[in-house]
């Protein structure tokens, strides 16, 4: 099978009517068990990372403040939640859940994480549910340690991956490719080594259509070692913080393309759920599970 890693903490309690869908970390592991996707072998409950690879991809001043529950109340609300010290757990499980992912990936081909995806979280900066960003540090991990000469960060949230292309603006050894909707959030974009912007309500024909058009493409000119795959599930047209228009099989597509691509050449795969904000969580909890079947079916 896979691992994937889960933590309880990883629902972290939020005020009634909040639009972040926490459950779906609690239910999607329960969902994958139920089916069958995934054993409670394949689940493995990450600690807290250590603060090293977090310096390598934030200024340390930021993660120092953060670990410390020192940032602003300004800070906080661009970030979105109540700061804690069960946030911080929180984050750097995630972080590390990444990151020990992306190790086992070499063995298994693809590893999960059932949170993070946290690509808003820029160098010394948090915003948009993101304070660490899983992906970016268990990348430069990865290139730092020689354990990848190339990394492709393949980001299909709705949301540009904007914290991602700050990190990597100046990494050559890390390829930063978002694909999302061109007038959504964040409205001040970062510049990846790729971004390709989408038009409101693109429908599946044309989203898939365009992702087959560039992704296998772009394998072949970056060649990459590894690929860490943010499969965020709000490009359904049902997000609530969306403005594409894909239904979920048009999403598992999607999974099927970056996947399959992987798969054929050999490359391992670290994969972070990202968003998803339908107000059925049976929506989100099936476009995220679709994934993981994707995988198995691999």
């Amino acid at each position: 099978m896979f691992p994937i890693a889960f933590h309880p903490v990883f629902k972290y309690p939020v005020p009634e009517g909040h639009r972040f869908p926490m459950d779906k970390y609690e239910l999607l592991p329960l969902q994958l068990l139920r089916e069958g996707i995934a054993e409670e072998s394949d689940f493995f409950s990450p600690e807290p990372i250590d603060m090293p690879p977090v310096y390598a991809a934030h200024d340390r001043a930021y993660a120092d403040r953060f670990v410390a529950g020192m940032l602003s109340r300004q800070e906080m609300r661009r970030i979105g939640f109540e700061q804690t010290p069960t946030l911080v757990e929180r984050e750097l499980r995630i972080a590390r859940g990444t990151l020990d992912g992306a190790l086992k990936a070499f063995e298994a081909g693809i590893a999960f994480n059932i949170a993070g995806g946290t690509h808003h979280a820029s160098r010394d900066a948090g915003e948009g549910f993101c304070m660490i960003n899983d992906q970016a540090v268990a990348a430069q991990y990865l290139v730092d340690h020689g354990k990848a000469g190339k990394v492709l960060i393949a980001d299909l949230d709705v949301h540009q991956g904007n914290g991602t292309a700050d990190i990597f603006a100046n990494e050559p050894r890390v390829f930063t490719f978002s694909m999302h909707a061109k007038n959504n959030y964040p409205f001040r974009k970062k510049k990846s080594d790729l971004d390709v912007e989408l038009p409101d309500r693109i429908d599946d024909n044309a989203y898939l259509a365009l992702l087959r058009e560039t992704f296998p493409n772009l394998i072949e000119r970056v060649k990459p070692d590894f690929i860490f795959y943010q499969a965020g599930v709000d490009i359904l047209a049902t997000d609530k913080l969306g403005r594409l228009s894909c239904t979920i099989d048009g999403c598992r597509q999607r999974d099927e393309i970056v996947l399959q691509t992987a798969y054929r050449l050999g490359i391992p795969v670290q994969c972070s759920m990202g968003g998803g904000y339908s107000p059925h969580i049976k929506t989100i909890i099936e476009a995220h599970a679709n994934t993981y079947r994707v995988a198995k079916q691999l």
